[in-house]
């Protein structure tokens, strides 16, 4: 079973060829400023991103007519279960053209649309960002008519906690866990009996390399009224976090230096764990404390000195495991490839 995975990112797309369950090829397709520069919108990019993945095949070990199925990134659709759902003309235009949000991600379905069409081949997304099984308690923001959202980094915390439940011989389906992302922007969210009843989102919780979190709303309201909306939202989606402390978003870098004694640093490390484990404990009051385990994965989960302070304030609920890194290429692949061998639906989805 021959299959295409295209996971496209603001500043590149990542295709990979799984056969089964095996990686046969992978490249990141980086895209300079001056490339991207000449588009106006995301869904400019369309034709580009489609051009440089079909570059890709040619250089594959097999020809195009031998790929079976082709699975994308799900991108900011309006609210849609986990799992798969079928590529097809309704998703694509809403992802296009009515997206929740403006966001890279959601030019997989249109790639993935367009290389099935060529090859006959079916098409699926899998595990939006935008999944959304939250109870209805968890939706309740505070202000009427404008409720919390669901977004979190969906692909990859599923994948890690199927991984993590086979490992450790738990049945995911009857168990709680949370998982926290730890990338350019951390999310949190409970899984709980196989659906994601709660999350914090990357908007709401702890700050990151490069993200404000979940700012105190009167410090929103004075950034704004001092810098400006668009600052405001510079700090949430690229320009806060670490950078804004310390000018950088290298995390490898500001650790060392916080090694190497700087305690200015070493707070900042220290701060971005403590308000990890804060977000976890109130992931955990959702279930009554019920916990399988706590699972610490993305990016930052490779730094010792994170996991170490979090795991220092969070075992006591339940074992914790360190997941570094992702898993979003063969998270897809897999997901197809189950949809392909009748074990799992594809769903379609409804504007």
């Amino acid at each position: 079973m021959n299959i295409l995975v295209i996971n496209p990112g603001s500043t590149s797309t990542k295709v990979a060829l799984f056969s089964g369950e095996t990686e046969l090829a992978q490249k990141k397709i980086n895209h300079t400023h001056d490339e991207l520069s000449q588009f106006e919108t995301i869904r400019d990019e369309l034709p580009m991103r489609i051009m440089r993945v079909k570059e890709f095949i040619n250089e594959l070990p097999i020809k195009g007519d031998a790929l079976h199925v082709v699975v994308g990134r799900g991108g900011m659709l309006p609210p849609v279960r986990h799992g798969a759902y079928v590529v097809d003309k309704a998703l694509v235009n809403t992802l296009l053209d009515h997206p929740v949000e403006q966001h890279a991600s959601n030019l997989g379905a249109g790639i993935a649309y367009e290389i099935a069409t060529e090859y006959c081949i079916p098409a699926y997304i899998y595990d939006s960002v935008s999944v959304d099984e939250l109870e209805p308690l968890a939706r309740l923001s505070g202000v009427k008519g404008y409720d919390r959202r669901s977004f979190s980094h969906v692909l990859n915390t599923r994948a890690v906690a199927r991984k993590v439940a086979d490992r450790e011989s738990f049945d995911l389906l009857s168990s709680n866990v949370i998982v926290a992302h730890l990338g350019g922007g951390i999310s949190l969210n409970l899984q709980s009996k196989g659906q994601m009843i709660d999350v914090v989102s990357a908007d709401e919780g702890p700050f990151s390399t490069e993200r404000a979190g979940g700012l105190p709303i009167f410090t929103a309201v004075q950034i704004a009224r001092n810098e400006g909306i668009d600052a405001l939202y510079d700090y949430e989606t690229g320009k806060g976090g670490l950078l804004s402390y310390t000018g950088s978003n290298d995390a490898i870098a500001i650790e060392q230096q916080a090694a190497s004694g700087d305690a200015y640093m070493a707070l900042l490390f220290e701060a971005l764990s403590y308000q990890v484990a804060k977000a976890i404990g109130g992931l955990a009051t959702v279930v009554d404390g019920d916990l399988q385990a706590i699972i610490l994965t993305g990016g930052m989960a490779h730094s010792k000195r994170v996991t170490d302070e979090i795991e220092k304030r969070v075992r006591f609920m339940a074992p914790v495991h360190v997941f570094p890194g992702e898993l979003e290429m063969e998270a897809l692949a897999l997901g197809a490839l189950r949809v392909m061998q009748k074990e799992e639906e594809a769903f379609c989805f409804l504007p």
